[in-house]
């Protein structure tokens, strides 16, 4: 299924949806030779499901409302507040039915702006919200083949975002806001209330889901200390709520005799632990962790009613199949890759290990016990982040090393501490006695956040490296499934594919010059470090982007005379030359007008404006370029130059913006003759 979701998501065009009638046929047909001819079934049944992902992520496509670009100018909009987040310096609104216009329709996607830090309002879900900003679409990626912000944007119904430029006007009333989000609201803002500062911010990240109002600090601190993870609401959060509360039912029915003999204490504590989970999912957003979290939790919840084995990686398969079907654009981001990844290993790995660790446990001795515990956090830790770390240094270029060390210490915390007061917490709001639990939990957040803080703190606990292409991270993933799939010794040809993914930016090629898709950032990487040129106005994700491309930790502005990077780079008044090679082709970075010469010796021209005809050569990409086809990345090989654009590499697909057209003039009169 995940394979006919890349097959789709690889396409240059888009496919017709009839490519998706013969899945329900293929997966019947699979279905029947299941049970007359097996090996028949199963050939088939990887078809269908191959066939069933495609089809699924093409009627995504086909149903998601269509990208309609915001005016370029600042306009007062109106709309529905769907939901609220606290940051740490105003709020930001998601908003749902808005018009650009009072006589406009609405909206069919959602826009998130931020309101003035001194803006007085206090928008609640299902107020109407006007307010004059400044909207623009979901952005291009930072370069061809980076993050696709727009098919993010376009399966998640964004329309885009902005800020305002004056102040909000609120009016109550009764607009569709998403389920329990006025309560999602509530509860945030009375954490924060009774746990100042930074824990606050945590607390209620665990309780809602919102890590908006967590200072950047904290959250650096957090992900270079490798406790990310327990920021986002995922599996160890929705097993402590579930757990919880199917203990404390089946107690409270053992604790009552007339009940006990009448009901099945386990199947109701069962159901009461779903409902939990479930009604804590919907309450945190639902977001792609915890969706695969409960679709997990629950699985293993009914494999226990019905005593069957309750961890399985067919329970796992199941839940990413749930997953897939419900959003499958998801399968291309680091949620989804790092969760399932984290969880394959576990079991996998436990699996593995389960002889060790009964010999371990011996007879069962008060020491022999406490260093299974041990043993297990650390194999836990150490599993989980060997699983996941390809994939964060793929996504996010970057290793986090002290990671075992950090939730050796911050997991039992979360779990003995911050999560059962939180949720106790949360049981007392609706009578106005959950100050004291608050305050647990906030000393509890704290002390993650004094953990967080002094492992990010120690000498190289994160560092940038150069991230993993995406053919080596689709490598590594095929062999890591290979090796926990099968239990037969072939499993371990897994390893060579796991170790070719991870040798692949070794072989990967990064671009050497970048055009940003405003044409306001140039940069050329030579001698370990981003040179630029930039504009007022350029964006500096872009640059982080390509900084992480390369693998690079600082950024330098190329010189306005003379050379730099060991010769790679010389500069004039009118142009830079710029080479990856000391006898390789040269790229000729205009600033006015440069000699025909140089312009006859360039392999390609890079110019920030319009060149016109200041140079003449094959390959030139200047501003109207990028605003042609988006950004650039140029290869300077032995060749010759190497441009791929973001819209030759995207293709035509309906979260890419169409090919732009020059403004119409309105054909006027001429003036009156006075």
């Amino acid at each position: 299924m995940g394979a006919g979701i890349l097959v789709y998501f690889g396409l240059r065009e888009e496919p017709s949806v009839w490519w998706a009638a013969p899945a329900p046929l293929l997966v019947a047909l699979a279905w029947w030779l299941a049970r007359r001819a097996p090996h028949a079934g199963w050939a088939i049944g990887l078809v269908a499901a191959g066939w069933l992902g495609f089809g699924t992520a093409l009627l995504h496509a086909v149903t998601a409302p269509p990208m309609a670009a915001p005016p370029l100018r600042a306009i007062v909009l109106t709309g529905v507040v769907q939901d609220v987040d606290l940051l740490p310096e105003g709020r930001r609104v998601t908003l749902g039915e808005v018009r650009f216009a009072p006589e406009d329709p609405p909206q069919p996607r959602t826009f998130r702006v931020r309101l003035r830090a001194n803006d007085p309002a206090r928008p609640a879900p299902g107020d109407t919200l006007t307010v004059r900003a400044l909207v623009r679409a979901p952005s291009s990626p930072a370069y061809p083949g980076a993050w696709d912000f727009q098919r993010a944007a376009f399966f998640a119904g964004q329309g885009g975002a902005g800020f305002a430029i004056g102040p909000a006007e609120v009016a109550a009333g009764e607009g569709a806001a998403p389920p329990l989000a006025g309560l999602r609201a509530s509860i945030e803002a009375r954490v924060t209330a009774a746990v100042p500062g930074a824990a606050g911010a945590v607390a209620a990240a665990l309780l809602t889901g919102g890590q908006s109002a967590i200072p950047r600090a904290d959250l650096a601190a957090m992900r270079d200390s490798g406790l990310a993870h327990l920021l986002s609401v995922s599996g160890l959060h929705i097993a402590i709520v579930m757990g919880v509360a199917f203990w404390l039912v089946r107690l409270a029915i053992a604790c009552w005799r007339w009940l006990a003999l009448r009901v099945d204490g386990k199947a109701w504590a069962g159901v009461a632990a779903l409902g939990a989970g479930g009604f804590y999912m919907l309450l945190t957003g639902a977001e792609v962790p915890m969706q695969r979290s409960f679709a997990s939790a629950a699985l293993v919840t009914l494999a226990l009613l019905a005593g069957r084995l309750a961890i399985s990686l067919r329970s796992l398969a199941l839940a990413a199949a749930a997953v897939m079907a419900i959003a499958p654009a998801q399968l291309l981001g680091p949620s989804f890759q790092m969760s399932f990844a984290a969880v394959l290993a576990l079991i996998s790995g436990w699996d593995a290990l389960k002889s060790p660790m009964a010999r371990l446990r011996g007879e069962g001795q008060w020491w022999r016990r406490a260093l299974v515990a041990a043993a297990a956090l650390i194999g836990t830790s150490v599993l989980a982040g060997l699983a996941t770390a390809p994939f964060g240094l793929a996504h996010f270029g970057r290793l986090q090393w002290y990671g075992v060390a950090a939730n050796a210490v911050a997991v039992p915390l979360t779990s003995v501490l911050v999560m059962p007061a939180g949720m106790l917490a949360a049981a007392l709001m609706p009578l106005g006695l959950d100050g004291p639990a608050l305050a647990v939990m906030g000393w509890g957040c704290e002390a993650v956040l004094a953990v967080a803080r002094e492992v990010a703190s120690w000498p190289g606990a994160a560092t940038g490296a150069r991230p993993i292409p995406a053919w080596g991270l689709l490598v590594f993933g095929a062999g890591m499934l290979w090796l926990c799939l099968w239990r037969a010794r072939w499993r371990w040809l897994g390893l060579p594919a796991m170790l070719l993914g991870l040798t692949s930016p070794a072989l990967h090629r990064p671009p050497d010059l970048f055009v940003s898709g405003d044409a306001r950032l140039i940069g050329f990487a030579a001698e370990g470090a981003l040179w630029l040129q930039r504009q007022s106005g350029a964006s500096s994700l872009t640059r982080d982007a390509w900084l992480r491309a390369h693998g690079f930790a600082e950024a330098r502005p190329l010189p306005a005379q003379g050379e730099a990077a060991a010769g790679a780079i010389r500069c004039g008044p009118a142009a830079c030359t710029l080479r990856a090679a000391p006898d390789g082709p040269a790229a000729l970075l205009l600033r006015g007008t440069p000699s025909p010469e140089a312009c006859g010796r360039a392999a390609v021209i890079v110019a920030a404006e319009p060149v016109r005809g200041r140079c003449s050569a094959s390959l030139v990409v200047d501003r109207f370029a990028v605003w042609r086809n988006g950004p650039h990345a140029i290869w300077l090989g032995t060749d010759g130059a190497v441009v791929v654009s973001d819209r030759a590499w995207r293709g035509a697909r309906p979260w890419v913006p169409p090919v732009p057209t020059p403004r119409a003039r309105e054909d006027l009169p001429p003036a009156p003759v006075e």
